[in-house]
């Protein structure tokens, strides 16, 4: 990597280009969001666009509103709580912007379990979205059974 190499704070990248739904995740739920991406193409022919926020605040909102306009669906996956939570600031983005005329079904938001996040790391995944959950959340923002 060049020594002069910097990523903009408050740019999100597109990770997985798409064009039935967006994903958005930060995080560790970029990977698993990116894993889902490719078992809805091969399954079950949905394109995902998946979008690493990289950062929360500063939030790259016209990435976002983008994406919504062109894929007309959203899912978003985060490891933390719903209330509170970056899905729900992305949901009053989109309801305050233009992406609410494009949207076809609502938003998508697959959270952590409400309670504290457990100690050990062999019952963690229990608490947080996988990569089954991204795939039957989209599925059901995409309007499809499993």
């Amino acid at each position: 990597m060049d020594k002069d190499f910097l990523i903009e704070i408050g740019k999100a990248k597109i990770e997985r280009p798409g064009t039935d739904v967006t994903i958005t995740a930060h995080s560790k739920m970029v990977g698993y969001s990116l894993e889902a991406a490719e078992i809805l193409h091969k399954e079950h022919g949905i394109n995902a666009e998946v979008i690493n926020l990289r950062s929360l605040r500063p939030l790259d909102r016209k990435a976002i509103i983008k994406s919504v306009k062109k894929t007309n669906r959203i899912v978003n996956v985060e490891e933390g709580w719903s209330q509170c939570g970056i899905g729900a600031e992305i949901s009053a983005i989109l309801m305050e912007s233009e992406a609410f005329d494009y949207l076809d079904a609502p938003m998508e938001r697959l959270v952590g379990a409400e309670i504290p996040m457990p100690y050990s790391w062999a019952i963690e995944g229990l608490a947080v979205p996988q990569v089954e959950n991204i795939v039957s959340g989209t599925l059901k923002a995409c309007y499809r059974k499993k």
